[in-house]
């Protein structure tokens, strides 16, 4: 199989998107890569990350994959966990403090910053709508974060959340005081539960 097919292969097997360590790793040479992308019409799109023309073009796959440690939050994981009905637009990922999210703000993309302790506190993967998986954070701690940046969110998408919140059969009422004990939301939170749940 010659390195052109090889690539081919790739391609097809990760919907389109090749990544240039992946690449690397199976022993095909960056100018190898880089003739092949030329002569294809693959494009770059971020670092390190390629998608062939004739991809499914998944914004948040290809986020995912631009900044590994972005995790969809607040609107975006609101979306995951059904407690919107509004795609999420633009996208809200929160990031460790310290990483510079100018380029991710520059395209639009809604960034918040968390420290290193709390950052990995309740991340699960779940897949876009175009199935690919992505890392989101669970259905508590987005009630969590919705509540501490309230202010920035619309009321009627923070008010329509909570309710729909408290509607859920899988929600864990125990790990929602524990994760706002954490983010030292109780206090805003508690009201609203109250009269809710």
């Amino acid at each position: 199989m010659t390195a052109y097919e090889r690539l081919d292969l790739f391609s097809e097997q990760n919907n389109g998107i090749l990544k240039t360590a992946q690449v690397l790793e199976n022993g095909i040479t960056k100018s190898m890569f880089y003739a092949y992308a030329k002569q294809r019409g693959v494009e770059r799109v971020a670092h390190g990350v390629y998608v062939s023309p004739d991809a499914w073009m998944d914004a948040m796959y290809l986020l995912h994959l631009r900044c590994a440690q972005a995790v969809f939050s607040h609107e975006s994981a609101l979306f995951f966990h059904d407690l919107t009905d509004r795609e999420p637009s633009p996208y809200s990922i929160t990031v460790k403090t310290g990483y510079n999210p100018a380029s991710l703000q520059a395209d639009g993309i809604k960034v918040y910053t968390i420290k290193k302790e709390l950052h990995d506190v309740g991340i699960v993967t779940m897949n876009t709508p175009f199935g690919n998986p992505v890392p989101v954070y669970d259905i508590e701690r987005t009630v969590c974060d919705v509540v501490r940046s309230r202010s920035g969110i619309e009321m009627q998408t923070f008010q329509d959340a909570l309710k729909q919140y408290a509607k859920r059969k899988d929600k864990d009422s125990r790990r929602l005081m524990r994760y706002a004990q954490m983010f030292h939301v109780e206090k805003l939170l508690r009201p609203y539960l109250e009269v809710l749940l």
